[in-house]
């Protein structure tokens, strides 16, 4: 599945998104943003949520890989802010949906 493609599916998704799950914004890092992935690569996805998720995070993610059919690692704003290193490390491949 392309970048493109991704992107696509997650803007068909974005109302479902925010209205299960709260999501306020997503985007694609690591592999897929830098054209990278290979057969069997995850995808690597930043969210943005209007509220702490807890255990239903685990929903989100199943929805995710549900609708793209690729296994998903979910990375919240949230985790993002309390790790400058892991920022640091991935602002440069954030592509926004």
């Amino acid at each position: 599945m392309s970048l493109t493609e991704i992107l696509t599916l997650l803007e068909a998704h974005r109302e479902e998104l925010h209205r299960r799950f709260g999501v306020k914004g997503i985007a694609v890092f690591g592999s897929y943003a830098r054209g990278e992935e290979r057969p069997g690569s995850d995808l690597d996805l930043l969210v943005e949520l209007e509220r702490p998720l807890g255990w239903e995070l685990v929903d989100l993610k199943a929805y995710l890989e549900g609708i793209l059919g690729i296994p998903v690692d979910l990375l919240t704003t949230g985790a993002l802010r309390q790790n400058p290193l892991l920022r640091e490390a991935v602002e440069g491949d954030l592509v926004y949906v």
